[in-house]
């Protein structure tokens, strides 16, 4: 039986999490809600919700966990020639609204999705508070693609993205790291490990470091709030 969270935005600790063959990789809770505070709590020590409809919350803190340092990024050479010529805009928190609806949108013949409604209410409530963030790539005044995730301190917890052009949400990746290392951000988390991650240059990294990167990342960094995608222009005009 895994605990049932009480009132309180509190956890337990996260060795207490399911193994296979015990149980599913990292579940650790079930319950509580999705509140700013609860959230908070939840992303600064490494957990993150992830249920279905009908389910309770569930709250998973899997073993290893797919991290990727913003430097460690692997451009080819054709995609860095897409990204120099540049035929597409890049947004920041511009329409965070829509990218969390465009990725929470079936696709690849999904009948469903884990962004829920209620799960898409407390994210755009966290980007109301200056938490949850999007990078989003424009092509004629069109969002094409696009991500959004949550920033605490100098840490970035990836939550999804999409793509209706190809390579759009593997260009806001890219400008995110740009963004990333200019705030002095350490590491990127990815949540699980797949090999589309792997091939970007993202790596498993056990529980227990992760863990304490986050200690160390998230007490210390900008105060929350909107960003702009100024860092992302001063480095092209550079020619970074």
């Amino acid at each position: 039986m895994i605990p049932w969270l009480p009132p309180e935005p509190v956890f337990p600790p996260l060795e207490t999490a399911l193994a296979e063959p015990a149980g599913p990789n990292g579940l650790l809770a079930a319950g509580g809600d999705l509140s700013p505070e609860r959230l908070l709590a939840a992303y600064t020590r490494g957990i993150f919700p992830w249920y279905s409809a009908g389910d309770p919350i569930l709250w998973w803190s899997p073993d290893p966990r797919m991290v990727l340092v913003p430097e460690a990024l692997r451009i080819t050479r054709s995609f860095a020639k897409l990204l120099r010529n540049r035929p597409y805009d890049i947004r920041v928190d511009s329409a965070f609204t829509e990218v969390i609806r465009a990725c929470a949108a079936p696709r690849d013949g999904q009948a469903g999705t884990w962004i829920l409604p209620e799960m898409q209410a407390a994210y755009v409530r966290l980007h109301q508070l200056g938490y949850a963030h999007s990078i989003e790539t424009w092509v004629d005044n069109q969002l094409v693609g696009g991500l959004y995730g949550i920033a605490i301190g100098r840490a970035f917890f990836g939550e999804s993205m999409f793509s209706r052009h190809k390579d759009a949400s593997k260009i806001a990746l890219a400008h995110l790291c740009i963004l990333l290392r200019s705030k002095g951000f350490g590491i990127i988390d990815c949540q699980m490990e797949t090999q589309h991650l792997a091939s970007l240059g993202a790596r498993p990294l056990p529980r227990s470091e992760f863990a304490a990167r986050l200690a160390e990342l998230t007490p210390s960094g900008e105060q929350p709030g909107r960003w702009s995608a100024d860092a992302v222009s001063h480095h092209y005009r550079e020619g970074a």
